[in-house]
């Protein structure tokens, strides 16, 4: 039989647990006693080495937001008190040459979840990670969580689908269910294929001497990079409040790309001007170039702020793959 300190625990269900976010929100549920239940898809390959280290302190369940059975199975099996949808096809170019498959994904799968939500635990607070991108072709700066939505890529089209269903279920079924807009967040576990991993990958290359350059797309691009292992804990604040709301996640400060290889660059005693090439096959069909966000609600409402600056979140990036990249060269007897 379950003890009573047992049955006290709040549980909560991660979907996308094997991310970046995923792994750093399982860390901080953990940390505050939560029973933690990590959806994945079945797949042939593993894919959890962001959550290596939590593997026998979560439980895995198998689910997919392409399937609402599987769903409907697992918020049974979970019994959660709180849900975080974290699950996406989250890469902006993969979004252009598979677009449906996108929408399926970020878009209806969010419909998919939510439906399952209402179904098995309509007590359960939902929350749905939302993005920047959204504004893309922004009409305002800094962005709020008034400003008018106007995507630039397949990807940004289907968060916005996500971001109103969420609404709409709150409204329509008084569901706790909140959107978190959170602008870029990057940390040494974010995914190879994004532009700032990208780089901090390749200065640690450069500066072991596996390769001598760097190809990105378009410098000029200025983003609102914070840290992601501080915008979970924002995640986590949304589904404490007393009333659901949807809030802006982030730092209000904007670097572009050319900035991020300065940083970068330098923390390992290196110029970036000497090994950064342009190449045209890394442009969007449709940019974004400028995001910045205003988290003044969040910053008045949640108490939240960020604690990690841009040249700490750099710096944290390269260091981790620095630091991987010359392990491995002692493995290799280099």
């Amino acid at each position: 039989m379950t003890n009573s300190a047992e049955s006290a625990r709040r549980s909560a269900l991660i979907t996308g647990i094997t991310g970046q976010d995923g792994s750093y929100l399982a860390e901080l549920l953990l940390a505050k006693g939560y029973r933690v239940v990590g959806l994945v898809r079945r797949s042939s390959t593993d894919r959890s080495e962001r959550i290596a280290h939590l593997v026998d302190r979560i439980e895995l369940v198998q689910g997919d937001l392409l399937d609402s059975s599987s769903l409907v199975g697992a918020l049974q099996h979970a019994q959660p008190d709180e849900i975080y949808n974290l699950a996406a096809q989250s890469f902006v170019p993969t979004s252009w040459s598979q677009p449906v498959l996108t929408a399926e994904f970020t878009a209806v799968g969010v419909t998919r979840l939510l439906e399952a939500v209402r179904q098995v635990c309509p007590r359960a607070r939902f929350y749905q990670a939302s993005s920047s991108e959204m504004f893309g072709l922004v009409r305002e700066s800094p962005q709020t969580e008034t400003t008018p939505f106007h995507p630039r890529s397949p990807y940004g089209v289907a968060k916005v689908y996500g971001h109103y269903a969420t609404v709409n279920y709150r409204e329509s079924y008084d569901l706790f269910a909140v959107s978190g807009i959170l602008f870029n967040h990057e940390s040494p576990r974010r995914g190879a294929e994004f532009v700032t991993r990208k780089i901090s990958l390749g200065v640690a290359a450069i500066a072991t001497g596996r390769t001598d350059e760097l190809r990105l797309g378009n410098l000029e691009a200025r983003r609102d990079w914070g840290f992601a292992g501080d915008y979970v804990r924002a995640m986590w604040s949304m589904l404490q409040a007393d009333q659901p709301r949807d809030y802006v996640i982030a730092t209000g400060q904007t670097h572009s790309v050319r900035e991020f290889c300065e940083v970068a660059f330098a923390r390992a005693g290196l110029d970036w001007r000497q090994h950064v090439l342009l190449d045209e096959a890394f442009l969007r069909p449709a940019e974004v170039e400028f995001l910045c966000g205003d988290a003044s609600r969040a910053r008045r409402e949640l108490a939240w702020r960020p604690e990690v600056d841009f040249v700490g979140l750099v710096h944290r990036m390269v260091d981790a793959d620095l630091a991987a990249a010359r392990a491995v060269g002692v493995a290799r007897g280099e």
